[in-house]
């Protein structure tokens, strides 16, 4: 079993930045691949960031590609989100996932087995 917690959300101005972090704990060492969704009020869920985290291989939602960066730190079992450029449509729950395969094919479509309870990021105009 695996749990998440993520951190770091609040309330920003547009063009601002922001750092979510979340941390892994339980059977972390079966843990391969870890991800970033997002979703706002009334749309569907977004996967924004995808890291694999064996060999540090990342790949972003084309929403998010060139303003957000994910990384991670391998010894704690963490992974970040710097935000940069946020703008209002960046605003959402943000939520970590991990898993212990990762498959081929679209990882922001697919069902994850684990979830953190999400960090709240609210971007004002």
């Amino acid at each position: 079993q695996v749990h998440l917690e993520e951190s770091g959300g609040g309330s920003v101005q547009a063009g601002g930045a922001l750092r979510l972090s979340c941390v892994a704990s339980g059977n972390t060492p079966s843990i391969h691949c870890m991800a970033w969704f997002r979703q706002g009020p009334g749309k569907d869920r977004e996967g924004v960031a995808y890291i694999y985290t064996s060999n540090g291989y990342t790949t972003y939602g084309g929403s998010v590609r060139g303003r957000f960066v994910i990384s991670q730190d391998s010894a704690d079992k963490r992974i970040y989100l710097h935000m940069n450029g946020l703008k209002p449509e960046d605003a959402a729950r943000y939520y970590c996932a991990a898993d212990h395969r990762c498959p081929n094919g679209p990882w922001y479509q697919r069902s994850w087995p684990y979830y953190g309870e999400g960090t709240q990021v609210t971007v004002s105009s």
